[in-house]
């Protein structure tokens, strides 16, 4: 398959680009053709203008700012996401990606004023993220990040995609241990993916 990695962590030395590079280098390992989208190495910028937001419903016209990422999303058969939780949400960076890519003739189109889901070019989906937060704590708060996954970005891709969700929680106080069972989770989960 060819395979969109999107990656958003600003520090490639952390944890999370550890993960990114054994997402990365395990697919690759499986035959799949790797796109790595690193959106902070790549200077993406998140910011969605006046103009794109005027433009918004110009199916056409909307993408042309962006048109080389748009591009690289309709070509993927899977998506592969590697993020860290920030404040219960994607990063600033990720977020825009979602705001100024997953746009109206791309992610979505609208037919009497309802969204119908478009990416059906997507057939798998694997979320790869960390929490500083344990999963206790995250249950709590009614866990937003696994929701906006499982629901906006489950909803968008071709209907039934295989989607799994990877966490390693409590980053805060993790062990050597545990990141290395996670990794180890990360590695295997490419493997089969």
């Amino acid at each position: 398959m060819r395979v969109l990695v999107l990656h958003a962590h600003p520090v490639s030395e952390s944890f999370n680009g550890a993960l990114h590079r054994r997402a990365v280098e395990r697919l690759e390992a499986a035959g799949h053709d790797v796109d790595d989208c690193n959106l902070y190495a790549e200077d993406f910028d998140p910011r969605l203008t006046r103009e794109e937001r005027l433009g918004y419903h110009d199916i056409g016209a909307n993408t042309a700012p962006v048109q080389g990422h748009v591009d690289r999303l309709r070509a993927a058969d899977a998506l592969v996401l590697c993020y860290p939780v920030w404040n219960f949400g994607y990063p600033a960076m990720l977020k825009g990606y979602f705001d100024r890519v997953f746009l109206p003739g791309v992610s979505f189109t609208m037919d009497q004023g309802q969204v119908r889901p478009c990416l059906h070019n997507i057939g798998k989906v694997a979320v790869i993220t960390t929490y500083g937060g344990s999963r206790t704590r995250a249950i709590l708060m009614g866990d937003p990040p696994r929701k906006l996954a499982n629901r906006v970005l489950r909803v968008i891709v071709k209907p039934g995609a295989p989607f799994s969700y990877l966490a390693h929680y409590d980053m805060n106080r993790s062990t050597d241990g545990s990141r290395r069972r996670f990794m180890d989770r990360v590695g295997q989960a490419m493997d089969r993916f």
